[in-house]
C-alpha cells in the first residue's frame, strides 16, 4: 500500500473541502490515488467540491484588454501578492493584454512579439523586469475572442486596477443589434461567468470524459441506496441533468435575476438590441487556477491526522 503522507492529505482537503480524516481515509482506501479519493469522497458525500478541483493560489494578475468587437485577457504570475501591486508590473500586465489582442490566444506569437517602447520581446521583457522588481514571474496564458457583429464585452473580479484583477471574463456577442445594449447585456452576462464558472457553452461542448467521470459517481451514490438498477438508471440521468443545469452556461439560471436561463436571456437581450443574439463563446480565467502555492506548515493538525 502507498504511503500516505501530510501533505498529500493536505492537498486531498484543500482540494475537496472535505476533514482531514476523511481525506486519510480517502487515500488509504484508493492506495494514495488523489483523483480516485476526490471521487470516494463524492460518492460518499464528504466531499464540498463541485465541479472542477483545482487549487487556486498562485500570484500575480489577470489582465483584460478590448476594442468593441475583440478582447484578450492574460495571466501573469509572480511570487508573492506584493508585487500585484507594484505600478511597473501593472503596467507591463496592462501592455502585454494589450498586445495580446493580436496574439491570436497563441502564447508562442505573444511572447515573440517586440514590447511595445522597448527592443525587446515580450518574454524577454519580462525576464528583464524579473531583475528589476527582484522576483520570478511569467506569462501563463492568453486568450482572445473576435465577432464580426456585436460586442466582446468584458468583465474584471477583484480589481487592482482598471483591466487588472483576479478573475477575468470576456463574452462574444455576434448580433446587429444596438451595440451600447449589448455591451450591457454582456457585461452582466460576463459577470455571472465570473460568478458561476461554467465549464462550457452548451453541453457538447463538455470534455466526455468529464461526463463519464460524473456518471460514475452518480451510479455509485445511487447505488448505495440499495434501490433497482432501472431506478438507479433514472436517478443517474437526473442527476446528470441538474449537472448540466449547473454547469453549461447557456443552462444555467441567470444569477442577475435568479430565475431566467441563460438561453432566454440572451434571447430577451435580442428583442431588447433590435436584433438576434448569438453567444458565440466565453473566457474565463481565475488567477492561479490549478497552480499550487508553496507549502506552508500547519503540522500539528495534518500530524494528528496521519499518524505521526
Amino acid at each position: 500500500m502507498a504511503t500516505i503522507t501530510a501533505a498529500m492529505v493536505k492537498e486531498l482537503r484543500e482540494t475537496t473541502g472535505a476533514g482531514m480524516m476523511d481525506c486519510k481515509k480517502a487515500l488509504m482506501e484508493n492506495d494514495g490515488n488523489s483523483e480516485a479519493a476526490v471521487d470516494w469522497l463524492r460518492t460518499k458525500g464528504l466531499s464540498k467540491a463541485a465541479k472542477k478541483a483545482g487549487r487556486v493560489a498562485a500570484e500575480g494578475l489577470i489582465g483584460l484588454a478590448g476594442h468593441g468587437t475583440s478582447g484578450a485577457v492574460v495571466e501573469v504570475n509572480s511570487e508573492t501578492d506584493f508585487v500585484a501591486r507594484n505600478e511597473q508590473f501593472q503596467a507591463m500586465v496592462r501592455q502585454i493584454a494589450e498586445q495580446a489582442l493580436d496574439a491570436d490566444s497563441d502564447m508562442d506569437k505573444l511572447g515573440g512579439m517586440i514590447f511595445a517602447g522597448s527592443d525587446k520581446t515580450v518574454t524577454e521583457y519580462v525576464q528583464e523586469m524579473v531583475g528589476t522588481i527582484g522576483e520570478n514571474m511569467s506569462v501563463r496564458r492568453t486568450a482572445g475572442l473576435s465577432v464580426g457583429n456585436g460586442v466582446v464585452a468584458s468583465y474584471m473580479h477583484n480589481a487592482a486596477a482598471p483591466g487588472l484583477g483576479k478573475i477575468g471574463v470576456l463574452v462574444a456577442l455576434e448580433s446587429e443589434g444596438d451595440s451600447a445594449k449589448l455591451a450591457a447585456f454582456g457585461k452582466q452576462l460576463a459577470m455571472h461567468i465570473a460568478a458561476t464558472n461554467p465549464l462550457a457553452l452548451t453541453r457538447e461542448e463538455i470534455d466526455p470524459a468529464v461526463v463519464e467521470r460524473e456518471r460514475s459517481v452518480f451510479i455509485e451514490q445511487a447505488r448505495e441506496s440499495g434501490k433497482p438498477e432501472n431506478i438507479i438508471e433514472k436517478m443517474v440521468e437526473g442527476r446528470l441533468r441538474k449537472f448540466y443545469e449547473e454547469v453549461v452556461l447557456i443552462s444555467q439560471v441567470f444569477v442577475i435575476d435568479g430565475e431566467t436561463r441563460i438561453e432566454k436571456a440572451v434571447e430577451a437581450a435580442g428583442k431588447d438590441a433590435g436584433a438576434p443574439v448569438k453567444l458565440t463563446g466565453f473566457v474565463r480565467f481565475e488567477l492561479g487556477e490549478g497552480l499550487e502555492k508553496r507549502d506552508e506548515d500547519f503540522a500539528a493538525e495534518v500530524a494528528a491526522a496521519t499518524g505521526g
